[in-house]
């Protein structure tokens, strides 16, 4: 089975500050996952808050000193990057979500035929 390719949603920060061990840590399992790989904890976590097949990565940069989170959803075609920031607080602020939810909205209603269904 061939890797599904990696789709950036518009808007979304491609090349965030990230230190270097983050951002390798972070090519390392969006590649797993692109090879069909589920993630669990403490790397990956479902996101239901934002809809089905959404999930959030946490990538550490001690670097920065900071906590990445990266949404993504897995659809049958490709993986959607849909947001990347870095987390300052325990719960997920809701203009993430918010955003989350347009942005994928958006992406779906652009899209020919029913994108992503398992």
């Amino acid at each position: 089975m061939p890797d599904k390719p990696l789709r950036w949603i518009p808007g979304t920060l491609q090349t965030p500050p990230v230190g270097e061990e983050a951002r390798i840590e972070a090519g390392v399992l969006l590649r797993r996952i692109q090879r069909g790989e589920k993630l669990g904890m403490p790397h990956s976590r479902p996101m239901p808050s934002i809809g089905s097949r959404v999930h959030e990565l946490r990538v550490r940069d001690g670097e920065n000193r900071l906590t990445w989170r990266i949404f993504y959803r897995t659809d049958t075609e490709a993986v959607l990057v849909v947001h990347w920031f870095a987390k300052k607080d325990r719960k997920t602020p809701k203009e993430a979500i918010d955003l989350c939810k347009a942005r994928l909205r958006e992406y779906d209603d652009g899209q020919e035929g029913p994108e992503g269904l398992d």
